[in-house]
């Protein structure tokens, strides 16, 4: 039996959404995360900048022995992921692929949008990943800064956040799509709120569940499952204020957790990719 965790990193408080699913479809498998909300949002960074932020989080992963890394961030998995497949021993798998499939599944009319940060949707890797997956899709992508920090700084209410949100996406609403693929892992977290604005026929498509169903797929076919005698231990790191982390957390996880804040040491790219 392999001894080591998940490891599961994103720009902030996002990459929950992914835990929350793990733990559920995996209840026996320990998760080892860390958000970098002190430097989130990553979208609107250069990919370079992004690169470098996101390799330090892996080498942060990587002195804990983790089993697989899960990269739960939207704009680090269009920039990274494939590099650091090749680079790294153990399995790596990213979030934009599980949701395209949910979304063509989900579709039947063959008209999708894409919501994400600056830097998802400057790199097209949605876009691309549908229409290699199915030809013929149209999709309509749409940038929406403002929505990550609502979540970072937990301004979820409705009264705060639907403005925000309407200002975002007006771009869409009269676009006729019929399906909406939030292309961030904060964006569940307001899911309820993007669904008043988008109105109830559009489907709403999170890429956690797909992950994490592709976290069990990947595991499964290296042998790498816990085992029932395996202790089930949590671990959560944050870059950013510990407290505001945990509060945010447990709200969305619905279960106490410990929050340990970590300083990311400046490395280059090289050093990591050697481990």
């Amino acid at each position: 039996m392999h001894p080591g965790s998940i490891g599961i990193l994103d720009s902030g408080v996002g990459g929950l959404t992914v835990v929350k699913e793990v733990m559920r479809q995996l209840p026996m498998e320990s998760i080892l995360y860390i958000g970098d909300s002190a430097r989130c949002p990553y979208g609107p960074r250069p990919a370079e900048e992004v690169r470098r932020f996101t390799y330090q989080m892996i080498h942060f992963l990587l002195q804990f022995d983790p089993k697989m890394i899960v990269i739960a961030c939207n704009t680090a998995t269009s920039v990274v992921l494939e590099e650091a497949k090749h680079w790294l021993k153990i399995p790596v798998i990213g979030v934009i692929e599980p949701g395209a499939r949910a979304a063509i599944r989900e579709s039947k009319s063959g008209k999708i949008g894409v919501i994400g940060t600056q830097g998802t949707i400057k790199s097209g890797m949605y876009e691309k990943v549908l229409t290699r997956i199915k030809p013929g899709l149209n999709v309509v992508s749409q940038a929406c800064p403002n929505l990550v920090p609502l979540v970072e700084d937990d301004e979820v209410s409705v009264d705060v956040a639907l403005q925000v949100v309407q200002e975002e996406l007006s771009p869409l609403i009269h676009q006729g799509v019929e399906t909406l693929v939030l292309g961030c892992t904060h964006y569940p977290i307001i899911a309820p709120i993007i669904q008043q604005v988008m109105g109830e026929e559009v489907s709403l498509i999170s890429s956690a569940e797909e992950t994490a169903s592709e976290v069990s797929a990947v595991l499964s076919e290296n042998h790498l499952l816990a085992t029932p005698e395996k202790a089930v231990h949590h671990q959560f790191y944050t870059t950013g204020d510990p407290f505001s982390f945990k509060r945010i957390a447990e709200k969305w996880l619905e279960r106490s957790v410990e929050v340990r804040a970590v300083h990311l040491p400046v490395l280059d790219i090289k050093e990591v990719i050697r481990l």
